[in-house]
């Protein structure tokens, strides 16, 4: 066989091999999508239907329009808008505190190498591992005593939870930062505050857009810590407020429930469709150098 005949068969071999793959990622992809078309579908039936029509697509006799939307927002005492803001409000402050308190943290574990800095790091990467339902039931305690069970304060314990895989990326990113650019700030006259928000900051852009998408898509969703925290008869986050989407003696609309499922998660598939590619760039920047 000559050479141009390899090279030919390695080339159709790969790209056999790419389109196959190709399959299979595609198929995965639609599998994943799957219960979000599902949710979206029932979204506009009527409630009997989604029940017995599951899977099926609206038609004349089932299809309600923006009815299920309308109720959903409008159903019980407590306004969804209301919830809305509540939870944009603790995600928001929760992610600024993570970022900021995080990427401080890690800069200065990375630049002072004492045993104690190791301690803290080796904490915050043990504090990954750490199942939530280990410490839940001290932690509503201790949020009531302390008085962190209202919208201001609980990103104060979000920051605690958010600090492990935080200071893991971020302490890895500041390793690979040259020394030398901070000492010349210092030799330029600058403290270690206004080196780090005007030398080191400016840098950490790829990971902290990265640590940001990722915060504020766990704490958009998050249902159990504002369910054990806050009090629910003043304050409702979306994830509540839908589980509290029931009617006498304990019915479900579900078509109502769909919409609100809806509408909660466009917001969050549009900001990570947004920013996904400075996922992959602040993942790498901040887990492999260093």
């Amino acid at each position: 066989m000559s050479a141009d005949k390899k090279i030919k068969k390695r080339r159709s071999s790969k790209g056999a091999g790419k389109m196959s793959l190709t399959i299979v990622f595609a198929i995965v992809a639609v599998v994943y999508m799957l219960p979000i078309v599902i949710v979206l579908i029932n979204s506009f039936k009527e409630n009997t239907f989604v029940k017995t029509e599951t899977f099926m697509l609206p038609n004349a006799e089932s299809f309600v329009g923006l009815d299920n939307y309308i109720k959903g927002m409008t159903f019980g005492n407590y306004p969804f808008f209301l919830s809305v803001f509540y939870t944009t409000v603790i995600t928001l402050l929760s992610t600024f505190l993570i970022l900021l308190c995080c990427s401080m943290a890690a800069w200065y574990i990375a630049r002072v190498n004492s045993k104690f800095c190791k301690i803290v790091y080796y904490l915050c990467v043990f504090s990954m591992v750490v199942p939530f339902q280990m410490v839940m039931f001290t932690l509503a305690k201790t949020s009531d005593t302390l008085k962190l069970n209202t919208p201001w304060t609980i990103p104060v314990i979000y920051l605690g939870f958010g600090a492990g895989l935080a200071v893991f990326m971020f302490t890895g990113f500041v390793k690979s930062i040259p020394l030398e650019i901070e000492e010349a700030a210092a030799i330029d006259g600058c403290g270690p505050l206004r080196t780090y928000f005007k030398v080191v900051l400016p840098m950490l852009k790829p990971t902290l857009i990265s640590v940001g998408i990722l915060e504020i898509m766990w704490i958009w969703n998050d249902y159990l810590l504002p369910y054990l925290v806050l009090d629910r008869n003043k304050y409702m986050t979306i994830p509540i407020h839908i589980q509290y989407l029931r009617g006498s003696y304990g019915a479900v609309d579900l078509g109502a429930t769909m919409a609100l499922i809806v509408f909660s998660i466009i917001p969050v598939i549009v900001f990570y469709l947004t920013c996904q590619k400075h996922i992959i760039k602040g993942v790498a920047a901040g887990a492999v150098k260093g």
